[in-house]
């Protein structure tokens, strides 16, 4: 057993080097937001320069926190973390804290954990496998635990636990005979670590213990100089992986004994953890890094972060989270005094049950959103999948993979709307990262005799995807012809937001080999119009559209409009880019050719398939053949679109129904927003916010997004918490390139008065507006590289040209 005791147990440094933390604990620091700090990326687990540090305290004043707190009366069980774990994230580490007082919990993710690898040899479908052992799965990194046997909750009093949205903190405080107890927990990105600090207000102290565990039978052990409790394995697919904590404290006594740490008599204590793998996004080195030991390496992370106090840390991280946060701020309109007394948790059940408009929970359910997406994706990192990177066991469902038919797109579709361009990096990523293998495995696999998908002409170019995707070039479930289509068409959409030519450059390999695909993949046939006048018309091949219906219906409404999107965002690359011209009439020519969908006769609404009849579920989940609606926007109501294609599409968006899972409502809220209907459109985002009780669909106490797969049985899938946020910014905001439109979709319930400022506009601007009884009074455009756009608002047009960098204001509207 190795001792550290006070004044000089901060591992790895000498007495004179101790910097002890503020003993009045967070809350009480000092007001003032300061200068925002650059600090850099770190991409995946490896070695990084010291994080540069604020010079000034960039924390908010605690009136200013409050605002931007949610908070609740009761820790979170330990049964239950993915309902009522509070979730902290750096973009690569994530972590559900539990907030027992006598038994704080965390359940800690690596976004690059995971199983499988590119399991690239089919089954005898032509399909891809989909298991734990051939695809892989994403799973649990560590759990970490402060035991205080003292705090037990029935010597507790004056308990609240409360998540900081703007500064990236989860925090509870409570009494125990007399003492106040406080901790705050919060992921860093510049330490690459998760701290958790415990100080308290009136002379009490802690005792107890800290346990490391892996969740893959791991052994924890001490070094030989009592600084640490580390861990290290290997993956069955070869996969290095490991972990790291350390403790001190300003007084008592710490002891790292083996797989624990324990303390005592201390008035203040921090924990640093960290850790990590050697996986890299290269797909020539096998997705590995040789150079890492990621045991050493969480060792060396922990030990780098506890030379400085815990002040200092939490400052460093604030100034890395508060500026992004910050980008966006949203008013929606005042909630009542008896509201703001609840409670998140009792505040959710009452907006359900006496269904009254609370305009400050629903503004706070967005920037929930955004706190998860600042916590969740960072360049370098891996992108978000189906739990983003909370999940409360190795055994995730759908394996928290990357769903190409709606998660992966739906997750990343608010970032650039709600003031977050830079979180988008994480899928730009990915993709680039995993081209080469999904080209590679397209070109060998895709026209495998068995595969119902596959390309009846034989030819074979370019790129496309499963269904699911791994981080190891993999794909599962089924092939996806349209995937790489939709996949393009989230990564263009980012370039219309930032007119960013260099990220233009950088995704152009991924649009022309997407493009390539298709080019080998349409076939010919022969339609007739209702005048009975015939012609040729080029269409998908044997498909499925998602996820209904025949598996083997040629010119599915999906993938007909995300073709129709890829070679029209094609045609503006290669102009932008001035590349491949010769190449671009080609593709504009087939563009020109491309059947796209009627009116069925039968039902009237859109045709999902090429027939009048409806092949599946009337209210089913997806809204595939509405993708022209959202995200796309061919079919719009103006003059472009044909009154029958609307009407057409409204008839299938009401047939779909009002109640589903919660990422099918988010998505049904946004077309709902297209149509210019307000009042659907917000009963879908209210319809989200209804509390999940016993796996039921709807948000969890945390408000997680919970899908019910059967009666009593609920699982979390993250993308219905983005997509309702983008669903919000739709409803104040429409844009396209070169046209803007405030407040088409506004309900009554926000009517009143409000302001949102932070806009991302597509096109290249950035937007605030407010407005008073339904009016927009005051809009700010600023450009980011876009030079003109007509605005559209309170029912008039103009047109507005603006500099880079420079923007206009327009007032009495």
């Amino acid at each position: 057993m190795q001792r550290t005791e006070a004044p000089d147990n901060r591992p790895g440094q000498q007495p004179a080097e101790i910097h002890r933390p503020n003993r009045r604990g967070f809350l009480a620091l000092a007001a003032g937001t300061g200068a925002a700090v650059a600090l850099g990326g770190l991409p995946a687990f490896t070695a990084s320069a010291a994080p540069q540090r604020p010079t000034a305290s960039p924390l908010l004043s605690t009136a200013d926190a409050a605002k931007n707190q949610l908070w609740w009366q009761a820790p979170g069980s330990a049964n239950s973390m993915i309902n009522q774990g509070l979730p902290v994230g750096n973009g690569r580490l994530s972590a559900l804290a539990s907030n027992d007082p006598s038994s704080e919990l965390l359940m800690i993710t690596d976004a690059s954990l995971w199983t499988g690898g590119l399991n690239d040899t089919l089954t005898d479908d032509g399909q891809f496998p989909y298991g734990r052992d051939d695809f892989g799965s994403l799973t649990l990194l560590a759990q970490l635990t402060v035991a205080i046997p003292d705090h037990d909750l029935g010597n507790v009093n004056n308990y609240r636990r409360t998540l900081d949205l703007a500064q990236g903190l989860v925090g509870a405080t409570y009494d125990v005979s007399g003492v106040t107890y406080q901790r705050q927990i919060f992921a860093s990105r510049p330490d690459d670590s998760i701290v958790l600090y415990f100080s308290q207000h009136g002379g009490g102290t802690y005792t107890g213990t800290i346990t490391l565990a892996g969740t893959h039978s791991e052994t924890t052990t001490a070094d030989s100089a009592g600084r640490y409790a580390s861990f290290g394995a290997t993956l069955g697919n070869g996969l290095k992986y490991g972990a790291a904590t350390t403790a001190y404290s300003s007084t008592g006594k710490v002891l790292v004994n083996g797989t624990t740490i324990t303390f005592s008599g201390c008035k203040d204590l921090t924990v640093v953890f960290s850790g990590g793998t050697d996986y890299a996004p290269d797909s020539a080195a096998g997705y590995r890094n040789p150079s890492v030991d990621p045991q050493a390496l969480a060792r060396t992370k922990v030990l780098a972060a506890a030379r400085h106090s815990a002040n200092t840390l939490l400052h460093t991280h604030v100034a890395d989270f508060l500026p992004l946060s910050g980008q966006l701020d949203i008013d929606l309109g005042a909630s009542s005094a008896a509201q703001r007394e609840l409670d998140t948790w009792d505040r959710l059940q009452a907006r359900w049950r006496d269904n009254v408009p609370d305009p400050e929970l629903e503004a706070a359910y967005l920037q929930f959103s955004r706190y998860l997406m600042i916590s969740g994706s960072r360049a370098g990192s891996l992108p978000m999948g189906l739990q983003g990177g909370w999940l409360d066991g190795n055994d995730p469902d759908w394996m928290g993979d990357y769903h190409t038919d709606i998660n992966i797109q739906m997750n990343y579709w608010a970032t650039d709307r709600v003031g977050l361009s830079d979180q988008f990096d994480a899928l730009t990523d990915y993709c680039l990262a995993q081209l080469p293998d999904w080209s590679d495995l397209t070109q060998r696999l895709f026209n495998t005799p068995t595969n119902r998908y596959r390309n009846s002409s034989g030819k074979i170019a370019g790129w496309t995807v499963a269904i699911s995707t791994n981080p190891y070039g993999g794909g599962g479930w089924w092939w996806h012809p349209a995937g790489n289509a939709w996949l393009c068409l989230s990564l263009f959409e980012h370039y219309e937001f930032t007119q960013d030519r260099a990220y233009l450059e950088k995704i152009y390999p991924l649009l022309k080999g997407a493009v390539q695909f298709w080019e080998a993949r349409l076939i010919t046939t022969t339609v007739t119009d209702a005048s009975g006048a015939s012609r040729e018309v080029l269409i998908n091949d044997s498909d499925w559209s998602p996820e209904q219906g025949p598996l083997d219906a040629k010119g599915i409404t999906y993938a007909q409009e995300l073709v129709w999107n890829l070679f029209g965002n094609y045609h503006t690359a290669t102009t932008e880019l001035g590349r491949d011209a010769a190449y671009r009439a080609t593709i504009d020519g087939l563009r020109a050719r491309l059947y796209l969908p009627v009116v069925s006769p039968t039902s009237g609404w859109l045709e999902e398939w090429m027939s009048p009849d409806n092949l599946g579920e009337t209210t089913h989940r997806h809204l595939s053949p509405l993708i022209g609606l959202f995200p796309g926007d061919r079919i719009r109501p103006d003059d472009s679109t044909p009154k029958d294609i609307l009407a057409g599409a409204t008839a299938l968006l009401t047939a779909r129904g009002m109640t589903s899972f919660g990422w099918a409502q988010a998505w049904r809220s946004l077309c709902w927003s297209r149509l210019k209907d307000s009042e659907k459109a917000y009963q879908e985002v209210v319809n989200n916010l209804k509390p999940s009780v016993n796996g039921g669909n709807g948000s969890a106490q945390n408000l997680f997004d919970i899908y019910e797969v059967s009666q009593g049985d609920g699982i979390f899938q993250i993308e219905s918490n983005f997509g309702t946020a983008a669903a919000i910014i739709e409803m104040l905001l429409y844009s396209r390139p070169g046209h803007v439109e405030l407040l088409p979709a506004l309900p009554a319930a926000w009517a009143a008065a409000g302001s949102i400022s932070g806009v991302g506009v597509r096109g290249g601007f950035v937007a605030d507006l407010s407005w008073k009884n339904g009016k927009v009074i005051q809009v700010t455009l600023k450009s980011v590289g876009g030079s003109s756009t007509t605005l559209v608002c309170n029912g008039s047009s103009r047109q507005i040209s603006v500099r880079t960098g420079q923007s206009v204001t327009l007032r009495n509207l």
